[in-house]
């Protein structure tokens, strides 16, 4: 007989977890599970404010340096869901920017005035090298989208791995505020 209480107890508790949902105002974040996001759309870079940097940025060729780049949802509810689009340019050459191989994207809801960042990550270059980038744009773009933004790149060469359009630079996944 105990074992009906138990068993009863149990099975309410599974379906009073399975129930629970962040879904509610404000903004949350998960895991990506491979679900397709039914709450909201993907964010738009005309519907986010952009702020790059301050930056760390790398003092000398051969440093490392890093960029921080904040989204400030404008706009209606959105999501992120991926990495974000990183292109640098110096005048008719450009290179994307990888996304970081240990970065796990997550799925995040931003609710109007919600802010979520990423971190650019690269290798200063020496001036007027072959392999580096003298990169003077950064244009942005979101996941999903194909708009993008640009902004000025102030921070130096970006060195190459083989040559200047494969540079030695990586892009984060995007952070929620507070995570």
């Amino acid at each position: 007989m105990r074992a009906i209480p138990i068993t009863v107890t149990a099975l309410a508790t599974t379906l009073l977890l399975t129930a629970c949902d962040s879904g509610g105002s404000g903004s949350h974040s998960d895991t990506d599970t491979g679900s397709k996001n039914t709450d909201s759309t993907a964010c738009r870079i005309g519907d986010v404010g952009v702020q790059v940097g301050p930056a760390n940025a790398a003092p000398a060729a051969g440093d490392t340096g890093d960029v921080p780049v904040t989204i400030t949802n404008r706009g209606a509810r959105c999501t992120l869901q991926g990495f974000p689009g990183i292109v640098l340019s110096a005048g008719s050459t450009s290179a994307t920017v990888p996304a970081d191989k240990a970065g796990k994207p997550q799925r995040l809801t931003l609710a109007k005035g919600d802010t979520a960042s990423f971190t650019l990550t690269y290798v200063r270059g020496k001036e007027s090298d072959a392999k580096s980038l003298e990169a003077k744009t950064l244009k942005l773009s979101l996941p999903g989208g194909t708009d993008n933004q640009s902004f000025t790149w102030s921070y130096g060469p970006v060195q190459g791995k083989k040559d200047v359009t494969d540079p030695d630079a990586s892009v984060g996944a995007f952070q929620q505020a507070g995570d």
